[in-house]
C-alpha cells in the first residue's frame, strides 16, 4: 500500500480525539508528545432551524432565517507525557463561552480530555465506554448525525481486559435534581476486531433517584464499521433503551415530566454511513441518522454528503452539504460548509 494512501487512513477519522503527532524521547522510557488539528469552517444555515456550529438533536424552531458564519473553534491542541507504563493526556479546544465577533472575534479555550493511562487502568475525563469512537463517520459538520450516536465525554474509571472494557462513570441526572446521584453510571463494552474491521456492543446501566423517582434504567448500544474493498468503509451505530443524556444530545433529558410523575424515556436512534475513496486525492461520506422518543414523541433526522480532496498527507479541504429536520415539528433547514483541516 502506498505512503499516500496510508496517510489518508490516518487522517480519516478526524471527528474524534486527535491524538499526538510530535514526538520527543527523553530518555528513560520517557516521551512527550504534541498534536492537535487547525480547523477552518465557512457555514451556511438557511431554513427554520437556526443556525448552529454542528448539528445536535435539539428541536429550536423559528421563522425561516439564513446566516453565514466563519470559524476556527474546532481547532485543538493536545499533549501526552509517557513515562514506563504511566501516560498523561490533556486536550482543549475553543468552543468554550463565546468571545465577540463584532471586535477581536476571541473564543475560550474548553478541556476536552484530561485522563491517565496506566496498565490497563483509565482515571480521568475522555470519551464515555458507551460511546463508540471507530463508527462516526468522517464529516465536515463535526460529529456528524449526532441524532443517532451516542455522544457524550465525562470522568470516569475504566477497566480494559482484552476486548472488554468495564467503566464506573460520572453520574449527572439531567432535568431534574441531581442532589441523590449517588451511584456512578455502569458501562459494559465487548469489541471484536478482525481483517474485515470491528463490530462492538455496550450496555450502559443507571440508578435514577431524583424528583419522586427511584428506578434502575439500561440502554443498549451496537455499532460496526465494516471494510469493502481495499479502503471504503460502512460504519453504523444503533442505540436502544431508556440512554438519556447520552444518546442524541439535546433530544431529551435523563429524567421528563409525564403528569403528575417525572419518568425517564425510552430512546431509539441509529445512522449509518458509507464512506468512498474516488482516488487516493478525493473521498466521500454519505450519511443518515435518526432519533425518536416514545414519550414526547420527538423525532430528528439528519443527512449529509460531503467531498474531501487530500492536499498533502496533512492537509486537506473539502465541501459538505445536508439537511437537520425537527420532524414533531415540521421544521427543517439545510446547510453548506466548507472546510480546510490541517493535522498537526
Amino acid at each position: 500500500m502506498k505512503t499516500s494512501t496510508l496517510a489518508l487512513i490516518t487522517l480519516g477519522l478526524f471527528s474524534s480525539s486527535s491524538y499526538a503527532a510530535f514526538e520527543f524521547d527523553l530518555g528513560e522510557d520517557n516521551k512527550l508528545k504534541f498534536g492537535g488539528y487547525l480547523k477552518a469552517d465557512v457555514r451556511h444555515v438557511s431554513g427554520e432551524v437556526p443556525y448552529r456550529p454542528f448539528w445536535i438533536a435539539t428541536g429550536a424552531t423559528g421563522e425561516d432565517s439564513s446566516q453565514t458564519n466563519f470559524t476556527m473553534r474546532e481547532s485543538r491542541f493536545n499533549a501526552s507525557y509517557t513515562h514506563g507504563k504511566v501516560m498523561g493526556f490533556v486536550e482543549m479546544d475553543f468552543y468554550g463561552s463565546d468571545g465577540s465577533e463584532a471586535v477581536v472575534n476571541n473564543y475560550d479555550p474548553r478541556l476536552r480530555h484530561a485522563f491517565i493511562k496506566y496498565d490497563n487502568w483509565l482515571v480521568g475525563q475522555t470519551w464515555s465506554t458507551f460511546m463508540p469512537l471507530t463508527a462516526i463517520p468522517e464529516t465536515l459538520d463535526f460529529g456528524g448525525p449526532h441524532v443517532g450516536e451516542a455522544f457524550i465525554r465525562q470522568t470516569q474509571i475504566r477497566y480494559t481486559y482484552g476486548g472488554f472494557q468495564f467503566a464506573l462513570e460520572n453520574p449527572e441526572t439531567t432535568g431534574a435534581d441531581n442532589k441523590n446521584d449517588a451511584i456512578p453510571d455502569i458501562v459494559g463494552r465487548y469489541i471484536h476486531k478482525a481483517d474485515w474491521g470491528e463490530l462492538g456492543v455496550a450496555a450502559l446501566v443507571r440508578q435514577l433517584d431524583s424528583d419522586g423517582i427511584d428506578k434502575t434504567t439500561a440502554a443498549f448500544n451496537l455499532y460496526g464499521k465494516l471494510l469493502i474493498g481495499e479502503r471504503d468503509d460502512f460504519r453504523f451505530q444503533v442505540n436502544v433503551g431508556e440512554s438519556g443524556r447520552y444518546v442524541a444530545p439535546g433530544l431529551t433529558t435523563d429524567i421528563i415530566p409525564d403528569g403528575d410523575n417525572s419518568v425517564p424515556e425510552e430512546t431509539t436512534a441509529y445512522y449509518a454511513a458509507y464512506r468512498h475513496f474516488w482516488s487516493e486525492s478525493y473521498r466521500s461520506t454519505l450519511f443518515y441518522g435518526h432519533a425518536e422518543t416514545d414519550i414526547q414523541n420527538r423525532e430528528r433526522q439528519m443527512w449529509g454528503v460531503n467531498l474531501i480532496k487530500q492536499l498533502t498527507p496533512h492537509l486537506w479541504t473539502g465541501i459538505e452539504i445536508g439537511n437537520y429536520e425537527v420532524s414533531d415539528a415540521d421544521a427543517d433547514s439545510t446547510y453548506l460548509q466548507f472546510s480546510v483541516k490541517y493535522a498537526l
